[in-house]
Order: structure tokens, then C-alpha cells, then sequence
């Protein structure tokens, strides 16, 4: 079973290699990305919340967004994990979770081959094409757009969404592949055989994903979204001043590396770090709560014009006719029953009430919760009406609560519980109301 988003974010590492070369690239892009974990963390720094009541109804929210596949976001999330995964087949666990000290690079230098050119081309070629995918799901575009993608990422992405692009070029283009990195994986794609680009693992585990009816139309694909995207790579190198040495210096604060071995330490975290699945997650869960966030607003606006103005009428209706000597209905909670009674004294919001058929041994203060007057000429064939008060039973409580009729369709009563918003609002069986 996949995981929840909530869990998925929880679950973040707050320190591990992913997350600490995430942080040395940050002199490339200073300032633009924090390695945001919990779920309830992000609701805060992302929206500004800080009403817990909020911070649910936006958590519950986004927990059934994340469910609706048409949102996209699992699918999303899904992409980031796949290519992720394809990529780190061969990473070792032990060296992903040293966190606390420097990595003794050297000695793993005997176990791992750095990828040829092309194979770690062909990767590079693969993840703009997934992130081109998931872009475009995550923001309702239809179909995957090259084009769509490559305007946003010039125009509007930040956060997560731009370090992940960051790492991408620092860390499967430059680092690997040296300061030519774009003409090299142009050769490889105007002079590689197509068998080479399909039968790679990481195209096979996201065949699936891909656009096009056959092999040759997704590797038309991966090359249009190459192409869309060489032209804000080439500036962010420029604008930078980003090189493989520069690349090592800021990765020097927790690898010990020789400048000679910038394709072996290429290789090392290809095998030990994540930080697309990382980043990607990230992304997903902003998207999720900037939605959720806009719907609990709208939610709250309506609740804060509607419910006040509809209870309140039925509060003041009631009050209006809980006078001396009226006859009321009073709610016994041991019998979970109306009783018949008149009102004899009021003290604020406490009626004093004698009940019809029994002795003065039995009269006693109750509160309006508990009372309530009906007009049976209006009520339908089980005895209730719109507006009127009636006690609704709560099986996960085993309580009585308090609410209000507010629509009435054959057998079923839509009812708002007095002193809570319409959130809780729902539809109920007669056999759950009295």
C-alpha cells in the first residue's frame, strides 16, 4: 500500500547525504531552497497558519486531494520515485546514512565505476523528461508540454522545483560530464543509436510514463524536452559561473575528494543520494497545500457568512419562545427521550421547568441545549421539521449531541450540530435522530 502524503512527509530526512549536498549547492541558488519536513511544519511555513483548527481542516484536505488521481499528485510523486530508484539500483545503505562525520571518499574509490558518457547522458536526458512530465500533471496540463515546462522553469520555479533543476545540472551534468556537458549530450542524442537510449535501464522502468505509441516517438519526446530546456541550463551555468571544481569545493565540506576524481565522486552520490524523490516530494507537498489552503479559505468565508446568520435566527426563534408558562419539550439524558413540560422560571439561559404528569419532586433547572418547543403541523411523517431542534447520536462518542434540521429529502435529515461549523455538517438516518 503507498503511503499517505502526510507520511511521505514526515518522513523527510532532516540530515542525511541528500540532504547536505542540497545544502552545498545552495551558493549556487543562495537562499532558495530549506529543507522543509512534517507535514504540520510545512502547513505553517508555506500558508502562515497558525490556528491548529485551520492546520487540520487544510491536513485533512490535502490528505484527499493527494487521493483524487485525477489531482496528479501521486502520480507525481510516483515519477520522482521511480527515476530516482532506477538510478540508485546499486547505492549502498551504509554509506547513504553516515551523516555525522566526513565521508572517507578514498577508500570507496575501488568500488565504484564512474558511468560512461553516454549511459550517464541518457540519465540526465531522462530525469528533464520525467520533470517535464510531472510538472504537467501537477498543474493540469493535459498533455506533457516541452514548452509549457521550459517558460516556467525560466519564469516561475523556486523552492524545491528549482534546487532539484540546480542539482540536476551540478550533479548529472557538470560534475559527471565537465563544462561541455551540453555538447556532449547533444552528440549523444543526434548520434546515438535509438536501441541505446531505450533499452537503458532507467528508460525501461519509466516506459510506461512516457509520451508516444512507440519507442522512436518517446525518444522524439526526450529530445524535444532537451532541447526546450539546454537553452536555461547553458544561462544558469553563465550566470553562475558554476564549474566541476567549484562543484567539489562546496561538496569538500563533507567528502574528502581530489579534484582529478570529479567523475568517481559523480559516481558515489549517483549511488547514495535521492535528491530527486527528496525535492520532488517537497514540490508535491507545497502544490497540495497552496490547493488545500485555497479551498479551506473559501470554506471558512462561507461558513463565517452562512452559518452565523442561519443559527442564529433559530437560536433567536427559540429564545423568543421559551417564555414563562410555555410548553416545552425537555431532553432527558438517561432515557434518551423528550419529555413534555412548562417553563416556570428563567434565570439567563436556565429554565425551571415542571414536567406535565408528574409531582413537583421532579422539577428542575435545564439548559436552552435541552429544551425545545415543535410545531407538529409542519413536521413530516416521523414528526420533524426544518429548523427544528433535535439530539443526534454519535457512535464513535456514544453521546448525544445537539443540532439543527436544515434540509429534509424522503427519509434523511441534513443536520448542523449547534456550537460547531458546517464542516460537521451532515446527512443522517431517522434511527440516528430524536
Amino acid at each position: 500500500m503507498d503511503k499517505s502524503i502526510i507520511q511521505l512527509v514526515d518522513e523527510l530526512p532532516t540530515d542525511n547525504i541528500t540532504v547536505k549536498v542540497l545544502k552545498a549547492l545552495d551558493y549556487v541558488v543562495p537562499g532558495e531552497w530549506s529543507n522543509l519536513t512534517g507535514f504540520e511544519n510545512n502547513i505553517r511555513s508555506i500558508t502562515g497558519v497558525s490556528d491548529a483548527k485551520v492546520i487540520q481542516k487544510i491536513r485533512d484536505r490535502a490528505v484527499v486531494l493527494y487521493e483524487d488521481p485525477q489531482q496528479g499528485y501521486q502520480f507525481a510523486i510516483n515519477l520522482y520515485q521511480t527515476i530516482d530508484k532506477a538510478d540508485t539500483a546499486m547505492a549502498t545503505a551504509a554509506l547513504a546514512n553516515k551523516v555525522s562525520e566526513k565521508i572517507g571518499f578514498l577508500s570507496f574509490l575501488g568500488k565504484i565505476t564512474p558511468k560512461a558518457d553516454v549511459t550517464q547522458s541518457i540519465d540526465l536526458l531522462l530525469k528533464i523528461t520525467v520533470e517535464i512530465i510531472a510538472f504537467c500533471k501537477l498543474n493540469g496540463i493535459p498533455q506533457p508540454n516541452p514548452q509549457e515546462f521550459a517558460n516556467s522553469l525560466a519564469n516561475n520555479y523556486q523552492n524545491a522545483s528549482l534546487m532539484r533543476m540546480v542539482a540536476l545540472v551540478c550533479l548529472d551534468g557538470i560534475l559527471p560530464l565537465g563544462p561541455d556537458f551540453l555538447d556532449k549530450i547533444h552528440g549523444v542524442i543526434s548520434g546515438t543509436d535509438t536501441s541505446a537510449i531505450t533499452q537503458n535501464p532507467v528508460f525501461l522502468a519509466i516506459n510506461n510514463f512516457l509520451p508516444g505509441s512507440n519507442p522512436s516517438d518517446k525518444v522524439g519526446f526526450i529530445s524535444q524536452g532537451f532541447n526546450s530546456v539546454q537553452g536555461w541550463m547553458n544561462n544558469l551555468v553563465s550566470k553562475t559561473g558554476i564549474t566541476p571544481q567549484s562543484i567539489s569545493s562546496h561538496l569538500g565540506n563533507f567528502i574528502q575528494i581530489a579534484d582529478d576524481n570529479l567523475d568517481l565522486v559523480a559516481a558515489f552520490l549517483d549511488q547514495t543520494t535521492n535528491y530527486y524523490e527528496h525535492t520532488g516530494i517537497q514540490t508535491v507537498a507545497r502544490s497540495l497545500i497552496l490547493q488545500a489552503y485555497t479551498l479551506v479559505k473559501e470554506e471558512i468565508k462561507q461558513e463565517e457568512q452562512k452559518p452565523i446568520q442561519d443559527v442564529s435566527s433559530v437560536v433567536k426563534s427559540d429564545k423568543n419562545q421559551y417564555e414563562l408558562s410555555k410548553t416545552v419539550e425537555v431532553w432527558d439524558n438517561e432515557e434518551e427521550d423528550w419529555y413534555q413540560g412548562t417553563i416556570e422560571k428563567i434565570q439567563d439561559d436556565q429554565f425551571f421547568i415542571y414536567y406535565l404528569g408528574y409531582g413537583s419532586s421532579h422539577n428542575e433547572w435545564v439548559g436552552e441545549d435541552d429544551i425545545r418547543t415543535r410545531d407538529l403541523r409542519s413536521s413530516d411523517d416521523n414528526g420533524y421539521a426544518v429548523g427544528q431542534k433535535v439530539k443526534c447520536w454519535d457512535d464513535d462518542q456514544e453521546a448525544w449531541y445537539s443540532a439543527t434540521i436544515e434540509q429534509i429529502q424522503n427519509q434523511q435529515y441534513f443536520v448542523h450540530y449547534i456550537g460547531y461549523d458546517s464542516s460537521y455538517d451532515e446527512w443522517v438516518d431517522s434511527d440516528e435522530i430524536s
